[in-house]
């Protein structure tokens, strides 16, 4: 009979610092020592704890003030340390790290406002503990069932340390089809990930898989899972008496698998039962793990160790080889103001890449290498999925800029670091900042790649202008701001598109040109005309937003009104006074003066300042007769501002000339 342990079998780093932890406590202090709940999954030993003085415990309310009570490794909520504090408990914190780290993430994010989602157990304790780090909303998914009734919105994610990644894969598909945005954070722990593989490689090759542990642990019912799905005779063996030994005979090789909470005698004790021979501990094997350990890594390699000093220089990682690995200050990327102590602590479990392997020397290893590998990959998934990334722009070169993603840096050109033009000497004002950028090139071989911001710009522009023409419509009222003049009008800015303001649609009178009444920066309300959105022409009107002055004639003036107004057009008959832009009316030459004129243009220029009475409004055929003469008999003559002095007589051209002069000759009061 042949029996293959599978690797990464036996105690988790969280369940042996529990243990650990517990085990240091025991005598230590004066007065009762317990556990809130099962420190680990395992009977064996919870009841051997129990033996030794350490009892179980389901609430705060079974201790005393003084009493030490050890907090499991699947943690508790917050409000357990709270009430604990208040009641005078000393409390051991015994929770798994990486379950302490997700505790973290949840308290944050629920700070920050974000929905949470978990993907686990509801019934676990690590769940349990995990929903009572929220601070905000927070919804319990077990399966894909509970992922389909999530209501679509933007969510945080993260799951239970234990349950298997295709469930996790599952749960995010679900969540993405029902058009829910979600940041998933995968936390399943990297051992049980380990162990799961590695007993689904063995079930694979073996006749018969004997699962050891707790039937309470919900890592080893998932190790049992595997097993039973890929090898057709998988058994559970939470005790020695548990072990099918007859039924185990006929199997001529049968694999091993462990949960995280299941000690190492008892695995070793399993296997003895099953028989006397296991080709994983002959003294052949014993040799061969015996020159692995002589072996040195090679540079490029990425080994797992554990922290073994902490100084403050470098940090000391016993790596399983004859020499320790020294992991330098300047290898590992730290926040301002933290020291290597603040990051390691004696007994952490770290991964590092080996960047020197010396024969005589130490073995050099790296932690920003190691995170670099992994930045080099999300930046090659942005490039291949042309996904934003956020840099930080450090320093100025020749052509361009040097910008940071997180330990890798890559180069913007000058073009590409805006949407306008960017002068060599202006490149110092982007040193500091951080903004989105797209990744158009990589070359990881020569540790380059190039960034874009101007396309991130271009493309919100874009979808600016798209969400702009989406909500914009003929007749709509907008608000805008003058950009440029030509002679027949001005571009006017309306978040982002520049529409055509006409020099005829800018006011109810004549212009000569817009500047007459705007000026570059102008803010002013306009109102949409019309829209041809393959042409990106949009037309606006400015003088629409006034209502036509004859459409309230009678609401302003009325016959007798002495008005203030510049003449406007001389004619033989006459002159034409604005009253207001839009509204002219005409002072036929016999109501010039009381004396007979016989040329207009000896008595009135363009420009010049008038008053005149309102003799008669034909709104039906929109004509204002005025008499300057009447009303210098009631009020006088204006005076006239320097900046107006009258102008010389611009005959206007025919096109500019009332409608139907011949009738506005033939309407107007004649001299007696």
């Amino acid at each position: 009979m042949e029996i293959i342990r599978a690797d990464n079998s036996g105690f988790c780093f969280g369940v042996k610092q529990a243990i650990k932890k517990t085990e240091e406590q025991i005598g230590l202090m004066p007065g009762r020592i317990f556990t809130m709940g099962p420190l680990i999954h395992n009977e064996l030993v919870t009841g051997d704890l129990k033996k030794r003085g350490v009892e179980m415990i389901a609430s705060l309310d079974e201790v005393e003030e003084g009493d030490t009570v050890i907090v499991r490794s699947h943690g508790e909520p917050r409000s357990f340390f709270d009430d604990a504090l208040a009641k005078g408990i000393r409390l051991v914190d015994a929770t798994c790290p990486i379950v302490s780290h997700i505790h973290k993430l949840v308290e944050e994010a629920g700070k920050s406002g974000k929905k949470v989602l978990i993907v686990g157990d509801p019934s676990h304790q690590e769940v349990i503990a995990t929903a009572g780090w929220c601070t905000g909303e927070v919804k319990i998914i077990r399966d894909g069932e509970d992922a389909a009734k999530v209501e679509p919105g933007e969510y945080y994610l993260v799951c239970q340390t234990t349950i298997r990644k295709a469930l996790l894969d599952e749960v995010v598909e679900i969540l993405k089809s029902s058009g829910s945005e979600t940041e998933v954070v995968n936390t399943i722990c990297n051992a049980t990930t380990l162990r799961q593989e590695s007993c689904a490689e063995l079930a694979k090759k073996v006749d018969a898989m004997v699962i050891v542990g707790g039937r309470n642990s919900s890592n080893t019912r998932k190790l049992f899972e595997i097993a039973d799905q890929l090898c057709e005779n998988a058994f559970f063996a939470e005790k020695i008496e548990d072990l099918p030994l007859k039924a185990l005979k006929k199997y001529s090789k049968i694999g091993v698998a462990a949960g995280a909470s299941t000690p190492e005698s008892i695995i070793e004790e399993v296997i003895a039962n099953m028989s006397d021979t296991n080709e994983k501990t002959t003294m052949a094997d014993f040799m061969e793990e015996i020159d692995a350990s002589l072996k040195l890594p090679r540079n490029g390699e990425i080994v797992d160790g554990k922290v073994h000093q902490v100084t403050d220089k470098e940090v000391i990682v016993n790596i399983g080889c004859k020499k320790d690995g020294v992991l330098p200050l300047d290898e590992v990327s730290l926040e301002e103001g933290q020291t290597l102590a603040d990051v390691f602590k004696e007994g952490d479990e770290i991964q590092a890449k080996v960047i020197k392997t010396d024969e005589d020397g130490s073995i050099l290893l790296s932690k920003k290498k190691l995170e670099m590998s992994a930045h080099w990959a999300e930046i090659i998934e942005a490039h291949e999925n042309r996904t934003p990334i956020n840099v930080k722009v450090k320093r100025a070169v020749n052509g361009g800029v040097i910008a940071e993603y997180k330990e890798v840096s890559g180069f913007i050109p000058m073009s590409q670091l805006s949407d306008r033009y960017v002068e060599a000497e202006s490149v110092d004002e982007f040193i500091g900042q951080s903004f989105d950028v797209k990744v158009t090139r990589v070359d990881q071989r020569r540790n380059r790649a190039v960034f874009s911001h101007k396309i991130v710009l271009l493309e919100e522009k874009q979808k600016q202008i798209a969400d702009i023409w989406e909500k914009l419509n003929v007749g709509d009222v907008v608000e805008g701001t003058v950009m440029r003049f030509t002679d027949y009008g001005a571009f006017v800015d309306i978040g982002g598109i520049d529409g055509l303001l006409h020099i005829s649609e800018i006011s109810w009178g004549k212009l000569k040109h817009p500047q007459e009444v705007l000026a570059i920066g102008d803010r002013i309300k306009v109102k949409v005309l019309s829209m041809n959105q393959e042409k990106g022409k949009i037309s606006l009107g400015l003088k629409q937003i006034t209502p036509e002055p004859w459409s309230v004639i009678n609401e302003k003036y009325e016959v007798g009104t002495i008005i203030t107004g510049k003449v406007v057009q001389p004619k033989e008959y006459g002159a034409f006074v604005e009253l207001e832009p839009g509204l002219d009316g005409l002072v036929h030459i016999s109501e010039v003066a009381h004396k007979r004129v016989t040329d207009i243009a000896e008595e009135l220029k363009v420009g010049q300042v008038v008053n005149a009475k309102i003799i008669d409004i034909d709104t039906e055929r929109k004509r204002i007769s005025l008499s300057i003469k009447a009303a210098i008999d009631e009020v006088g003559e204006p005076e006239q501002p320097a900046e107006e002095a009258p102008a010389a007589v611009e005959e206007p051209e025919a096109a500019e000339a009332p409608e139907v002069v011949e009738e506005a000759v033939e309407a107007a009061p004649t001299e007696e």
